[in-house]
């Protein structure tokens, strides 16, 4: 009986490890999504910023003829 006592305790608490590492897990799982998500919203604003450097460095020879 007391042996019985001792495995039930035991598959209780291995029971809790388990379901505190599957949220570990999880947890993880979604940080590294959210930095994916970070990740290329970075480099789209860093595209957008080029994108608008070029535009303004091609705008500036004309705006420097024109106040000539």
């Amino acid at each position: 009986m007391k042996r019985l006592i001792t495995a039930l305790a035991l598959t209780a608490l291995a029971g809790c490890g388990l379901e505190t590492t599957g949220a570990a897990a999880t947890a993880a799982a979604i940080k590294k999504q959210e930095l994916e998500q970070g990740k290329k919203t970075l480099d789209q604003t860093q595209q957008k910023l080029g994108q608008a450097l070029e535009q303004e460095q091609r705008a500036q020879p004309a705006e420097d003829s024109a106040n000539k």
